[in-house]
């Protein structure tokens, strides 16, 4: 058994020995300037030109579409602020859910500021929107609709050919953020109706602060950074060639093999966690991420088990990293019905490529002795313990 187990995956991972050789030459024998003429730039310009198509091939777009970004959240930022200002006053309407990831709906707040008017759907207790409701919802004002693929917090995968057909009959675009499904399922951005998609490095083994945007060809957009007028004037900055690299690598090492041992992996401490008495699993139980697994042990703190596991070795998250600062409940949680005493009590365990079977009965064997341990001495027994 190594000395640490790291099951918190959806919030970044190991960058993968193949990506960091792959990445290693562009500090130092590669190191031009893409946009410099000489020899070195060209060189750089080249290997930029290839990792563009790679990640465009890995979706089904064409290499012009693809807009390298520093990450999801810039990418998410670049398209809901993007799209308003190049359609405001004529549209002023955002559709989105109240499951989406924090940077989505900061964005949405601040846009609101602006004159941009929000719709947030409701979700099913298992993560789902309905389709009703978002055709009821869209307007002749509406420029775009953004709902992500899959849940960072809970894996629910949303049927995204689906909300396209729905956006394409309403003359609206679609959005989706595919930061956690990217690689892990089944993507083609033609035949799913998807018109702008978010992506990123970290969650599939590549560098952080490094990700795409796909744009659909012809869809105009503002640029909110501007300087040199780089990726087709949409994102002005030197492009960091050794994070691309690495973002391309990692997606050349994907492979079905390794979606197929995470499923299978997932779907096995679904069937243990679910055994431990008075314990919750969210989301969907089959339409969700090949590596995720969020699990509410009633009656106990999230955070209390998270530190005994961490004592042990064991990485886990009572939330999405991005909230891990904020106390308060999760809004994907309460989105999908949870009571405050379940969500307080939810852990999620995300594994990887690299996680082993050894490593899912180690944590199986513990966390079954904390959750009893931990209920013995809970002083939480109802709501109101946790007012």
């Amino acid at each position: 058994m190594t000395s640490e187990i790291y099951f918190d995956n959806a919030a970044t991972t190991k960058v993968d020995e193949k990506v960091i050789k792959a990445m290693l030459p562009y500090f130092t024998e590669n190191y031009g300037n893409a946009s410099s003429k000489h020899m070195k730039g060209i060189d750089a310009k080249s290997a930029l030109e290839k990792s563009r198509r790679t990640i465009a091939k890995s979706i089904n777009a064409n290499p012009d579409e693809i807009i390298f970004t520093s990450g999801g959240t810039e990418g998410n930022n670049m398209t809901l602020k993007g799209l308003f200002f190049q359609n405001f006053p004529e549209k002023d309407h955002i559709i989105t859910t109240k499951i989406e990831h924090d940077c989505i709906l900061n964005a949405c707040k601040w846009l609101k500021k602006q004159g941009a008017k929000i719709t947030y759907l409701d979700v099913n207790e298992e993560g789902f929107i309905n389709f009703e409701e978002l055709k009821k919802e869209i307007t002749e004002k509406t420029f775009v609709v953004s709902i992500i693929h899959a849940n960072n917090e809970i894996g629910t995968i949303q049927d995204i050919k689906k909300i396209g057909e729905i956006c394409h009959e309403k003359n609206t675009l679609f959005h989706t953020d595919a930061c956690q499904s990217h690689t892990k399922t089944d993507i083609n951005v033609k035949k799913q109706n998807v018109d702008l998609m978010t992506l990123n490095a970290h969650k599939i083994h590549g560098p952080k602060g490094v990700g795409a945007l796909y744009i659909k060809e012809n869809i105009k957009i503002n640029a909110l950074i501007h300087g040199g007028g780089h990726e087709k004037n949409l994102r002005s900055g030197t492009e960091n060639i050794p994070g691309i690299i690495g973002f391309r690598e990692a997606v050349k090492l994907t492979k079905s093999k390794y979606t197929k041992q995470m499923t299978k992996q997932r779907d096995y401490l679904i069937n243990e966690l679910s055994k431990i008495p008075n314990t919750k699993i969210n989301g969907s139980k089959t339409k969700r991420l090949c590596n995720n697994i969020n699990v509410s042990f009633n009656n106990i703190e999230g955070e209390a088990i998270g530190g005994h596991l961490e004592d042990m070795g064991i990485y886990t998250s009572t939330g999405s990293a991005c909230m891990s600062h904020n106390l308060s409940t999760s809004h994907v949680l309460k989105a999908i019905g949870l009571s405050p005493l379940q969500s307080n009590s939810s852990l999620r365990i995300s594994i990887s490529k690299f996680t082993t079977n050894e490593e899912i009965e180690y944590f199986l064997k513990n966390i079954k002795i904390i959750v009893e341990k931990l209920r013995k001495i809970s002083p939480i027994k109802n709501e109101e313990d946790l007012i």
